[in-house]
């Protein structure tokens, strides 16, 4: 067999960096060994991988269906060394880990410190993104695992439901849908009329609160978008507007007084997080440790939050 995961890894560091010269630097080579490395893999596909355009190197067709290939092999061979590594399986030490943005800020932080491993030189990686760039992430084997918030739309990827999060509306403490009112439910009217903080598309955030408000109030009238809750909770603790948002992002915003929960006639707010991962991934003792610690780690998080499941 004449094609070897070196190629394949010079292959996607190329990809990567647009370049020969700036690959090597990743892979640890000089230029002219990075440069006749792809073009052995080229000669031994019998394909060109790249469209040279000035000193760029763009992926052509043959280069994206190699692409997840590569990745799904060489995730593999990176698997069968975590697996005889000495460490904690359970730790999430050395594994690729993928979080959209509530769980990556929110919840993976207390998660990894709570089964962190000192004395050892390999570490967890974590990419943070919204819902979809993760699932798309796990899917092409660029992460070994993703935690998302919202729907996941990628059919190759196995997805099992893990915290139930429960999502809240807010507003500044001295908003006037609120002032002189605390003691009485804000009504749908109200509602409707006010202007909204929202995630961007693609979001598993604004995926879960337009599926949770649009059935009640029909339409959400933007005032901002922003690209992560914490940026949306401080923009409606300055009273840009209200927003609908976990209640792990606001609730210190809340204990502090600079942002109000919003009595409603709505019923309550709920949505699944998930675990996803690729079915097609060979899942090692460590990866298969870290989803145990995650699931034992679902049930105490909720008995802490009032034993919603």
């Amino acid at each position: 067999m004449r094609l070897t995961l070196r190629q394949l890894q010079i292959f996607l560091a190329v990809s990567q960096a647009g370049s020969t010269a700036a690959a090597a630097g990743i892979v640890s080579l000089s230029q002219s060994a990075t440069s006749a490395a792809l073009n052995e893999l080229e000669n031994v596909l019998n394909v060109k991988l790249f469209d040279r355009v000035g000193k760029r190197l763009i992926p052509n067709d043959n280069a994206r269906l190699l692409l997840p290939q590569a990745r799904q092999m060489l995730d593999a061979a990176a698997t069968i060394e975590q697996q005889f590594a000495a460490t904690d399986a359970s730790s999430g030490i050395g594994l690729h880990i993928g979080a959209s943005t509530t769980i990556g800020n929110y919840l993976l932080p207390a998660i990894l410190g709570s089964r962190s491993t000192r004395g050892t030189d390999m570490y967890p990686r974590v990419m943070i993104a919204n819902t979809a760039d993760v699932a798309q992430a796990v899917a092409n084997f660029e992460v070994d695992i993703g935690l998302i918030e919202g729907p996941c739309h990628e059919p190759d990827l196995q997805v099992e439901p893990w915290l139930q999060d429960e999502l809240i509306i807010v507003c500044a403490a001295g908003h006037p849908m609120i002032k002189g009112k605390e003691s009485s439910k804000v009504s749908l009217k109200a509602l409707r009329t006010a202007g909204w903080l929202l995630r961007e598309p693609g979001s598993g955030t604004r995926e879960a609160v337009e599926h949770a408000l649009v059935p009640h109030l029909h339409y959400l009238r933007p005032v901002g978008e922003f690209s992560n809750a914490e940026a949306i909770k401080r923009a409606a603790a300055a009273g840009l507007g209200i927003a609908c948002l976990s209640r792990y992002v606001v609730e210190d915003l809340i204990v502090t007084g600079q942002l109000a929960e919003v009595r409603t006639t709505l019923p309550l707010l709920n949505r699944n997080f998930y675990l996803v991962y690729s079915r097609h991934k060979i899942l090692s003792a460590r990866l298969t440790g870290f989803l145990q610690f995650c699931r034992r780690w679902t049930r105490d998080s909720s008995a802490i939050q009032g034993g919603s499941d």
